[in-house]
């Protein structure tokens, strides 16, 4: 048999053609499904402004669902911009509308989980994070951010090792920056023998219900 050494090489430079052609197909963010939500943050601001200088939590549905939020809080002025099923990137796009208007002391951000279910790396989700502090401390340098880590879910126990590998990059990372901390709430729903205690989510298995939450408040409570 005669072999064609261009031809293999052209034949590999095709395929790696393809591919970047594959990954630059690939749909875009669609930011505009959360256009209804951010809209009716910025109708409440309009009719009760909140406070400058509070400490704001965004993030995905842990924090959207936190109903008894600025009551587990009392001591603080506390903001709640949480919007179900978002991903890192979609806080950092409307901080313009959501974040900066405020001027938090504090941003809490919890948020990371949906990323990876979606199919992101842990280094992409490390790297939106770092995006996000970039972009809030450009225009707010003396906010300090928070980062709430992530936790195991009964629902989604398959990316638990991908959720601890983004709270050890996020970990050290806000070790070794200035405003920028750190909440260990990997153990909250965890029992003895380091599995989800079901009493603490909702049907879906993934969401706390109150009982999780009362959990949740006093590991941040307790981080100051």
């Amino acid at each position: 048999m005669i072999k064609y050494p261009g031809l293999v090489y052209l034949s590999s430079i095709f395929l790696f053609v393809s591919s970047l052609a594959g990954r630059s197909a690939q749909a875009p963010h669609d930011f505009g499904k959360w256009e209804k939500e951010i809209s009716a943050f910025e109708q409440a601001d309009r009719t009760n402004p909140p406070p400058k200088g509070a400490q704001l939590f965004i993030g995905s549905s842990t924090i959207k669902l936190w109903k008894t939020l600025a009551e587990d809080f009392p001591d603080r002025h506390i903001i709640n911009r949480g919007f179900g099923g978002s991903a890192i990137v979609d806080s950092t796009h409307f901080a313009e509308r959501i974040i900066f208007p405020y001027q938090p002391a504090k941003v809490l951000l919890r948020a990371g989980g949906n990323d990876l279910w979606a199919g992101k790396s842990v280094e992409q989700v490390f790297d939106d994070f770092k995006e996000f502090v970039s972009k809030i401390h450009a225009k707010l340098p003396e906010t300090e951010i928070v980062f709430i880590s992530l936790s195991p879910s009964i629902a989604r126990w398959r990316q638990v090792d991908k959720e601890k590998a983004v709270n050890d990059l996020v970990k050290e990372f806000a070790s070794n920056s200035k405003r920028v901390r750190f909440i260990d709430a990997w153990s909250v729903p965890l029992d003895s023998d380091g599995k989800p205690r079901p009493e603490l989510f909702l049907p879906d298995k993934l969401h706390f219900n109150a009982e999780g939450y009362k959990v949740l408040t006093a590991r941040v409570r307790a981080a100051g």
